[in-house]
């Protein structure tokens, strides 16, 4: 296992929370618009959560391809900010599993870090790490991805690649979140090596986006909550947060997470850009 500083581990923790935002991968059949109505009235709890994701899977394909920066601002206790720069690259594959790749850019003790991530349709993703200062790429074991980073909020759990059949789900209530009407949504991990019990998910009625997570620990704890904030609209189809900020409860400290100059339809290759060698040249 390589050695890792506590900054270099603090980074690693972000590299999957575009992963976990995108969401990636079609569905195998088109839902039709749901409602609060006749999700309660014609199905059971567990089939409408479902269906809900599925859309919401749906929706979220189609780009090909996508270019992203990304700065992340880490937030102490007593609102101490630290920020990080970032760029990310990610190309879709509905039947393989998407791949993504992203490259810390400052600050300077930690540039250069890379992470190549493969989602794969009936198994956990490949992951694997490169770190400048060893020269070596490194494949990350799954059955850490529950594992906190220091200076970050998020976990490889939380931010990693998620498929549709990850969760098992049920349909709760709807209610009318900031601005937007929701429904919400309890799903399960089914990995036995989850740290949550389970995450009651915010998802807007109108663009099926995720709006809010709240994590609950294997004590039933409330321990962190996400937030996704302003939305924009990108080639009439494509919804994306500008903003991101999880908010973790026991330790009153939080990361902010900022998107910007996102590009799409690129013209990526799987073997020119998303190679474990396009880890120690991703530019």
């Amino acid at each position: 296992m390589l050695p890792c500083r506590p900054a270099d581990a603090g980074c690693y923790c972000l590299i999957f929370l575009f992963l976990y935002l995108c969401q990636l991968g079609s569905a195998d059949v088109p839902v039709s618009s749901i409602s609060p109505q006749n999700e309660t009235a014609e199905t059971d709890p567990q089939l409408a959560g479902l269906r809900i994701f599925e859309e919401l899977d749906r929706r979220n394909s189609g780009y090909i391809d996508m270019l992203v920066g990304l700065e992340m601002v880490l937030i102490s206790k007593s609102g101490k900010r630290r920020t990080r720069g970032l760029l990310l690259k990610q190309l879709e594959q509905p039947e393989q599993g998407d791949m993504a790749l992203i490259r810390f850019n400052s600050p300077g003790d930690i540039r250069g870090i890379a992470l190549l991530s493969k989602s794969n349709k009936d198994k956990p993703e490949d992951q694997w790490l490169y770190l400048p200062a060893f020269k070596r790429v490194k494949k990350i074991a799954s059955k850490n991805r529950s594992s906190p980073f220091a200076g970050s909020e998020f976990s490889f759990e939380d931010l990693s690649v998620q498929e549709v059949g990850d969760f098992d789900y049920r349909f709760l209530t709807s209610e009318l979140f900031e601005t937007e009407h929701c429904f919400i949504v309890e799903r399960i991990p089914r990995d036995e090596f989850s740290a949550y019990s389970r995450q009651r998910v915010w998802v807007d009625q109108s663009e099926y986006r995720i709006r809010k997570i709240e994590y609950y620990n294997v004590n039933g704890q409330l321990v962190k909550t996400l937030h996704n904030r302003e939305f924009v609209l990108y080639n009439s189809s494509i919804w994306k947060p500008q903003q991101m900020l999880m908010q973790n409860h026991m330790n009153h400290r939080s990361t902010e997470l900022h998107w910007s100059d996102y590009r799409f339809a690129n013209g990526l290759s799987e073997i020119r850009d998303f190679s474990t060698n396009s880890l120690k040249r991703f530019r």
